[in-house]
């Protein structure tokens, strides 16, 4: 049987190679012919009313898109533009009155410190007027202090010695020797 089966694929295919290809085979052509027609008609339908209008929709779309995208970032770019231009404006506003402030701050400032040092000077002089008045007090005391202590001294001085003296004497010595 394995025989039997050998010879029949063998004489199946014998008998196609001695036709040749069905494409060629020129009895056919006609009926090649027509169904070619109508599967180019076929497909030239489908493309034309589904394939190719899906088609365009979608180049139309993004096509609509990229145009109002570029329109889009055109008008981004310009607000981008006219929003550095007002931020640059309002730094520079910003800039002048940080000056302002800071140029009526140090006003101030110096104005306080001018009071404040005009009040020391005041205060200065006051107390270099009081310590000149008790220097002259203290000197006029000093004076009158280095009399007493001279009368003194002079007066257990001569004591010592053995000498009596009267008040008025040593305060004449003392008096006289003062002044020069």
């Amino acid at each position: 049987m394995a025989s039997n089966t050998q010879q029949t694929a063998d004489g199946a295919h014998g008998g196609a190679e001695a036709a040749g290809m069905p494409q060629l085979d020129f009895s056919t052509f006609g009926n090649q012919i027509f169904w070619l027609v109508v599967t180019l008609v076929v497909i030239y339908f489908v493309l034309t009313k589904v394939a190719l209008p899906r088609i365009e929709a979608v180049l139309s779309e993004r096509r609509g898109t990229i145009t109002n995208d570029l329109t889009a970032a055109e008008d981004l770019k310009q607000k981008a533009v006219e929003a550095e231009e007002a931020y640059n404006k309002a730094l520079a506003e910003a800039r002048a009155e940080a000056n302002k402030i800071v140029a009526e701050a140090r006003a101030d400032i110096q104005a306080d410190v001018d009071v404040a040092a005009a009040k020391a000077d005041a205060e200065i002089a006051a107390k270099a007027a009081e310590s000149e008045a008790a220097i002259a007090e203290i000197r006029a005391g000093a004076v009158d202090s280095v009399k007493t202590v001279a009368k003194d001294a002079a007066k257990e001085i001569l004591a010592s010695f053995g000498y009596k003296t009267d008040a008025k004497t040593v305060t004449a010595a003392v008096t006289s020797r003062m002044k020069g």
